[in-house]
């Protein structure tokens, strides 16, 4: 059975702005531009990865697989998105609905734990200079990703499997352009304590752990930097560190603000932006914040364009 506006009864209406259309205007524009950079900057960096025998490090290994979590990370969310922004039609089926919840889960607790492991290359980079090949070979990259995916898997499983069992009582509006946890808690009709400890102890264990781990390995990291009497060497740790620091600042900050608070103190609109900056904002600026900072990439990329130029020329 359909309403008046088109969408089937088991559709989930995406409010976002809804009752402001000028400023869905402008948010439609600067999501579908920094779409096209996420796009364009994550994409480069894989490519650039694996085409460059100078970048198949760990480092770059970690990196291209940001880069790809980046890039299913916006992409099960903004064309939705745009479209909903674009048209009248602010629904999305339930199906659609439930891949929006999970992926979001998914990747954004993998992002979590890929941010850890980075954390732990930069500390044996820094630290364990002489047993850096030892220490991350490539058995060790391969399973330390391989963990990062199945935990961000888990935890997507068990919290969608709680959530959307939760009686909404017939509510079908989502206060936000996606189906993210938040808004679709608040759609119950009841209060689950099982949902909020759940929520609470996975909160911990990839958010504030990892969190955790990041500051024990910048402060070790700190101290050797401070023996580094080479200013060449002490300028290429702080760039390559400093690259991942800055990303895991704008990272963690936004999603602990958004789910280790409780739901009540977080105003509806607030909650929107910020979902807006972690899911949209920083996935395009992670290439960005990289390339601008890495000689390595910029080399490599130089590299592949005169490769490519030569080719054509024969």
């Amino acid at each position: 059975m359909e309403t008046g506006n088109g969408s089937s009864e088991t559709d989930f209406i995406l409010l976002g702005f809804s009752d402001r259309p000028q400023l869905e205007l402008v948010i439609s524009v600067v999501v579908f531009f920094f779409y096209i950079g996420t796009l364009i900057g994550n994409t480069t960096i894989i490519l650039v990865s694996h085409l460059d025998t100078h970048l198949r490090t760990p480092m770059y290994f970690f990196l291209s697989n940001l880069s790809f979590v980046d890039l299913c990370y916006t992409t099960s969310i903004i064309p939705q998105m745009l479209v909903n922004l674009w048209g009248p039609k602010k629904s999305i089926t339930y199906g659609g609905c439930v891949l929006q919840f999970f992926f979001a889960l998914d990747l954004g607790a993998t992002e979590c734990l890929l941010l850890a492991v980075m954390a732990y290359d930069c500390y044996a980079a820094v630290c364990q200079p002489l047993q850096y090949t030892v220490i991350m070979h490539p058995q060790l990259c391969q399973k330390m990703v391989l963990s990062a995916w199945s935990g961000g898997l888990g935890s997507a499983l068990i919290l969608c499997s709680l959530t959307l069992k939760l009686p909404r009582c017939g509510h079908r509006e989502v206060d936000n352009f996606f189906c993210e946890m938040p808004a679709l808690v608040k759609m119950a009709c009841v209060y689950s304590k099982m949902v909020e400890i759940v929520v609470s102890a996975l909160g911990v264990i990839f958010l504030l752990v990892p969190l955790s781990l990041i500051l024990i390995s910048y402060a070790v990291i700190t101290q050797a930097v401070m023996r580094i009497r080479s200013p060449a060497r002490w300028h290429k740790v702080l760039n390559t560190c400093g690259s991942h620091l800055t990303i895991v600042t704008m990272f963690y900050g936004t999603i602990i603000y958004m789910y280790m608070k409780p739901q009540n103190s977080t105003s509806q609109d607030e909650g929107k932006f910020l979902s807006l900056f972690y899911t949209i904002v920083t996935p395009s600026l992670n290439p960005l914040i990289y390339t601008l900072r890495n000689k390595d990439v910029k080399s490599a990329v130089k590299r592949i364009l005169r490769r490519e130029k030569c080719s054509t020329n024969l």
